[in-house]
């Protein structure tokens, strides 16, 4: 596992999406040991327990900025606020996630999971990018279901990411012969362009550290969130006791120390893919080939660049 690099009296300040719940919380907490946390969120109320939450045990400084990370306008809003802060801004996270069983649509009439996961999280980095000092680390969390050969994945339903394009994922269309459960390609398919995204930044963008990390399954973390009652129930209180126990699974607070160890190291290292134990791990063969990876990241830019970039919150 990589080592943390930075002392607890760090004067730098690490941006986090998704800090409320789950990895994310536990691994802002982490953050504040090593300098100031800006929080990204959808729910103010549950920023500002997070908030409390980092003074009474860090003493730590903490500011919260309110962003749907499935909304393109919202997400430019909150980068243009950060810039404003003029913060030491030494990393950026993007944790914020979801698995959803049940379509919806974004802001912007696309796909619920594709916006939050991929159209957001790509967007609000390249807001961001420009501001970042050399060096600074950007990290996106990832998943193995993305790859068609993971065992483990493909036993839980998975079959793989299921990209056409980025305008086609935006309306929520795969390829064909994917999963048989909901949900489960808009979740392969967004994490697929994560890691497409950090892999092809990496080469770039080489004065920025891009990586990416597979926080492990976590049942606790609550991330498909529109699950029913019984699903929901299994996951707290029937997997989430023997997730410390079982290959590839992970727990908040385990993968929280993984994704700051990353986040914070000061090894020169870009392009790295880390699995739940903080070890280098491959992704599918899809995303390995740079010219696939390339194309996501240009049709994604293009697709973005469908929203005009003075058109922000607020």
């Amino acid at each position: 596992m990589l080592k943390s690099g930075e002392s607890p009296s760090s004067p730098k300040a690490w941006i986090i999406t998704g800090p409320t719940s789950g990895i994310g919380r536990r691994t802002a907490l982490e953050l504040a040991r090593h300098g100031t946390v800006v929080l990204v969120g959808r729910d103010q109320n549950k920023l500002c327990e997070v908030e409390a939450e980092i003074r009474a045990q860090h003493a730590g400084r903490a500011l919260s900025i309110v962003c749907d990370c499935s909304d393109i306008r919202s997400v430019r809003h909150a980068a243009a606020q950060i810039v404003a802060l003029d913060l030491p801004v030494a990393g950026l996270l993007n944790n914020a996630g979801i698995m959803l069983t049940r379509a919806g649509r974004s802001a912007q009439g696309w796909d619920l999971a594709f916006a939050t996961n991929h159209l957001g999280p790509f967007a609000f980095t390249e807001a961001l990018m420009p501001h970042l000092p050399d060096g600074a680390n950007v990290v996106f969390i990832c998943s193995g279901v993305e790859d068609p050969r993971r065992k483990p994945a493909v036993v839980a339903g998975f079959r793989g990411g299921r990209y056409i394009s980025a305008e086609a994922s935006a309306r929520g269309e795969w390829q064909p012969g994917g999963s048989s459960h909901p949900g489960l390609d808009a979740y392969a398919t967004s994490k697929q362009c994560n890691l497409a995204t950090v892999l092809t930044l990496a080469r770039q963008i080489p004065r920025l550290r891009f990586n990416a990390v597979e926080p492990g399954f976590n049942p606790s973390t609550g991330l498909a969130r529109d699950a029913n009652a019984a699903l929901r129930f299994l996951a707290k209180f029937v997997l989430a006791p023997i997730a410390p126990f079982v290959k590839y699974w992970s727990t908040p607070k385990r993968a929280a120390r993984v994704v700051t160890a990353v986040l914070t190291s000061e090894s020169s290292q870009t392009g790295v893919y880390y699995d739940e134990n903080g070890k280098p791990m491959a992704g599918s063969a899809q995303v390995r080939d740079p010219a696939f990876a390339g194309r996501v990241v240009a049709e994604t830019r293009a697709l973005l660049a469908t929203i005009p970039a003075d058109a922000v919150h607020g």
